[in-house]
């Protein structure tokens, strides 16, 4: 997984893209190429912490004219789509790309910062369910075409966790910190924990802060408390400050989440197993919890009922509630494909719904759409034998 391909490397890369683009192109993915640099500024907010921590950026004049950051690509859907809107968003159009995609990797990691993905971005479709069933067998048979090897597939769906935090009562500032923080476990079920056991004794300078935030004069009397500090360290302003502040007294005020409330999160989230009894076991639990989700639940019985129509054992396709990729664009089905004797490698394939991100890119409504890639070095590496001390 070098980029540097001499050789038969070099022939086996070659094959691989060439045999994606036919299958893609023969589905009626039409080819698209994007630029390497984009503003970071409409890019990085979309990819979420993870990717955000993983991104080269570059101080510099933008495109445009201006001065902010320049990023190189992380992934290859958000320019495909920022550059679908440029043309207009009241249309439905399939995409099929493939090239180098930039992240940087911790300290000692084998992984690549430079690899490449081919992929393909389904916008508009008329019916969501049947366009993703089309984006998973697709590249299902990507990997069967690119003699992949045997493959685990896992499977989620974002929409159901966002339809029962917004279904269950609570302060939108609560339902905002938990869905921010879906993608970090721990931190979530920390959350949880603390919303449980309700806003904890603040410290003396919180509890200033607090009461000036609730007093007449609140801008005022917090730049008083944060000027006896002395100068302000690092990048925080007094806006900043006081917006803090107020958040504080806010959340100061709201109540302890109910202990049921809690429970029915935690266990919706844990149910994990083959999709056709996740999906039963997804009603009944909201049932008893008397929380309607339906229309959330229809899109997932929706979903497997059109991947059955394409061949695909849908009731048996591994589920887990709590699983969401590691890009925060994503909103509903999500899936990803690991070498199921390949643990040292990245997933081979991946992808999953992300209608809202469409909004945020310039749609005056929320565009359907579904998209996936695959990762062709990591399928050519799954066919080898893993490294030594990999295993």
């Amino acid at each position: 997984m070098n980029a540097v391909r001499q050789g038969e490397d070099h022939a086996a890369i070659e094959s691989a893209l060439a045999t994606l683009a036919a299958l893609f192109a023969a589905a009626g993915y039409a080819p698209v190429t994007t630029a390497h640099l984009f503003e970071a500024e409409t890019l990085i907010d979309l990819y979420g912490e993870d990717i955000r921590g993983r991104a080269f950026l570059f101080p510099g004049a933008s495109s445009a004219g201006g001065g902010g950051d320049l990023c190189l690509r992380p992934d290859f859907t958000v320019p495909v789509v920022r550059a679908h809107g440029a043309n207009g968003w009241d249309r439905a159009a399939r995409y099929a790309y493939q090239g180098p995609v930039f992240r940087r990797q911790d300290p000692g990691s084998t992984r690549p910062m430079e690899y490449l993905q081919a992929g393909i971005e389904n916008l508009g479709a008329a019916d969501p369910a049947e366009a993703e069933a089309q984006v998973f067998t697709l590249i299902q048979e990507g990997l069967e075409a690119l003699d992949a090897g045997p493959v685990a597939v896992m499977t989620g769906d974002l929409g159901i966790a966002f339809a029962l935090l917004d279904a269950l009562a609570m302060p939108a500032r609560r339902r905002h910190r938990l869905r921010r923080h879906f993608w970090r476990p721990r931190r979530f079920h920390q959350l949880i924990e603390e919303f449980v056991a309700g806003p904890a004794a603040p410290t003396a300078l919180r509890a200033r802060l607090i009461a000036a935030a609730n007093g007449p004069d609140a801008p005022g009397a917090i730049a008083a408390i944060a000027s006896e500090a002395g100068d302000p360290i690092g990048l925080r302003e007094i806006d900043e400050i006081a917006a803090r502040a107020v958040a504080l007294a806010e959340a100061a005020a709201d109540p302890a989440m109910p202990a049921e409330q809690a429970g029915l999160i935690e266990t919706a989230l844990s149910v994990t197993g083959p999709a056709g009894n996740a999906l039963a076991r997804l009603r009944a639990l909201t049932a008893e919890g008397s929380v309607d989700i339906t229309p959330a639940l229809d899109r997932f019985e929706a979903r497997l009922a059109a991947l059955e129509r394409a061949g695909v054992d849908a009731a048996a396709l591994p589920f887990d509630a709590a699983f969401g990729r590691n890009l925060e664009y994503y909103e509903g089905f999500v899936f990803e494909i690991t070498a199921e004797h390949r643990p040292d490698l990245p997933p081979l394939a991946g992808g999953g719904r992300y209608d809202a991100m469409t909004r945020r890119l310039g749609a005056d409504r929320a565009v359907p759409a579904v998209g996936a890639m695959i990762r062709p070095e990591a399928v050519l590496a799954a066919r080898k034998l893993p490294a030594a001390g990999n295993q």
